[in-house]
């Protein structure tokens, strides 16, 4: 038990009325009766010790990343880590090499396709080779770590270059992490960080930004749907659907996944201009497409910038800006996945409360919170899902932020997301049970503050039900999550997951709860 779950538990098995001579007696048996033996405490610090070692690791090979990963474009390249990790201890280590390679990409199927390192892949891939090698596996990695070190030099200005590119990067997921499952912030701090760039180090090149996504039309064509642009683009692209028939580069960038440049568009003879009032000498510049992928390698749209605004006849862009933006891409994927996650699991929370409902009547009120991360204890709840005791939800698009300073009143919500365990209260006289849900580290991701009025219970049968939503919504979240992992494919086991989008995400909680039930039987 950590601290906040430890003081949470005995503050659930006191209760609210208890007096304070009371709590001492309990709190002098305790310390008393509690007994630890020499084999539980050195199991313990064993523990405490390999979580340490895993952290530092972990932090050692993502320092390592960010040096090779020069223009943060947040992936590298398979064969050019291998290329030099062949020269490792003067090549003796060729066989081991290729061992590691080939159970890496065993494990992300992906890099057969792609071959593109991810952080986690890259630790992966390490860990691989140190452990195809005699002797103690944290030298040999200190000893990989060594070695690659010294193979990537970099500049006083690349490395602030690099710095500031990764801030604007992390802006990114933070405005995902922050928004709850509005993607508006998300387009926002995206073409901030390419402004923001251009000015630093593009030359202050005028460009326009645009993001298509795919989507499927109701006659099962596949189409690029522009979902957000600059302001200088909004009249003409907003909204707009590309399609395959008509002209232009992108689905040359989606088919083959890569970046399609073209640094002189009025000599290419293929390219759609949204604005058709543009005159025809003044349709002049660059234009970059480059692939959205998520996290299997799978494209689902396209980034394009253009510099048709730029006066200047030498507009281009230059490989590392190109490079840069294809990290952007990669913020913009983690972050799109981030709320397209959230989403899912505020669709479980909605199947569940609408299975709960019907079954517990003395349940007042259910209002679903979602965590946004702080650094430290310095998070945000946010409100998400309204439900009064009808069953009647409002969901909230843009959500109610919570921040522990401001809301004393509802303090019993931020105790529930420290300690990750029920925590129960009274506020004037109505009572709450507040329970959160786990992410795949046990982590608080969300609370169910449910309402059960003046009374200090519910009735048998509806705690029961209470209990058995709660344990299948976990189980629906956890899958959702699990699913959002790179190295995981989804496994369907309802026919009606297979066809499910994200306004289907429910079906989760109806296949556990289905489950159950075919056990019991």
């Amino acid at each position: 038990l950590t601290l906040p779950q430890f003081v949470q538990l005995m503050d659930n098995f006191v209760g609210e009325d208890i007096s304070l001579p009371t709590v001492k007696r309990l709190t002098a048996f305790i310390k008393g009766e509690y007994k630890q033996t020499k084999e539980e405490k050195m199991k313990q610090l064993e523990k405490v010790h390999c979580m340490s070692h895993v952290a530092q690791r972990k932090q050692l090979l993502e320092a390592l990343f960010e040096k090779w990963d020069s223009n943060a474009c947040g992936c590298l390249d398979l064969e050019e880590v291998v290329a030099v990790l062949s020269r490792f201890k003067g090549g003796m280590g060729r066989v081991a090499l290729m061992k590691a390679k080939r159970q890496l990409c065993s494990q992300y199927p992906q890099l057969s396709r792609a071959g593109k390192l991810s952080p986690k892949a890259f630790q992966t891939f390490l860990e691989f080779i140190a452990s195809e090698f005699t002797g103690n596996e944290d030298e040999t990695i200190d000893n990989l770590v060594r070695f690659l070190t010294t193979r990537v030099e970099k500049s006083h200005t690349e490395s602030l270059q690099s710095s500031a590119r990764r801030k604007w990067l992390q802006d990114i997921q933070q405005a995902a992490e922050s928004s709850g499952t509005s993607m508006e912030p998300v387009y926002k701090a995206v073409f901030k960080a390419l402004s923001q760039d251009m000015e630093a180090h593009g030359d202050s090149k005028r460009i326009s930004a645009y993001i298509a996504l795919l989507e499927e039309n109701q006659q099962g064509q596949v189409l690029l749907r522009y979902v957000a642009c600059t302001a200088d683009n909004a009249p003409y692209v907003l909204n707009q659907e590309l399609h395959r028939d008509m002209k232009g580069v992108s689905f040359a960038a989606v088919d083959q996944g890569q970046p399609v440049y073209v640094p002189r568009v009025q000599l290419h003879g293929n390219i759609h201009f949204w604005n058709s009032d543009r005159p025809v000498e003044e349709r002049k510049g660059s234009l970059l497409v480059l692939p959205l992928h998520d996290a299997r390698w799978r494209v689902f749209g396209i980034l394009g910038l253009d510099t048709l605004q730029d006066q200047c006849e030498k507009s281009i862009f230059l490989t590392h800006e190109i490079t840069f933006y294809e990290g952007v891409c990669h913020a913009f994927s983690k972050a799109y996945h981030h709320i397209y996650m959230r989403e899912n699991v505020l669709q479980v929370a909605v199947a569940a409360l609408d299975w709960l409902y019907p079954r517990t009547p003395s349940i007042h009120t259910v209002t679903t919170y979602l965590v946004a991360p702080g650094k430290d204890e310095n998070y945000a709840l946010c409100k998400m899902i309204t439900t009064d005791n009808t069953g009647q939800k409002e969901i909230h698009s843009s959500p109610v932020t919570l921040l522990r300073e401001e809301n004393l009143l509802r303090d019993y919500l931020f105790k529930c997301t420290d300690s990750s365990e029920v925590t129960l209260t009274s506020i004037h006289g109505e009572h709450h049970i507040a329970v959160p849900l786990h992410d795949l580290s046990r982590q608080t991701l969300g609370i169910f503050d449910v309402s059960i009025g003046q009374h200090k219970k519910l009735p048998p049968e509806e705690q029961k039900d209470l209990q058995k939503m709660l344990k299948m919504a976990q189980a629906a979240c956890s899958e959702v999550l699990q699913r959002s992992l790179e190295e995981t494919e989804p496994t369907h086991v309802l026919e009606a997951e297979r066809v499910a989008n994200v306004r289907h995400a429910g079906i989760l909680f109806h296949r556990f709860m289905l489950q159950e039930l075919r056990e019991c039987v």
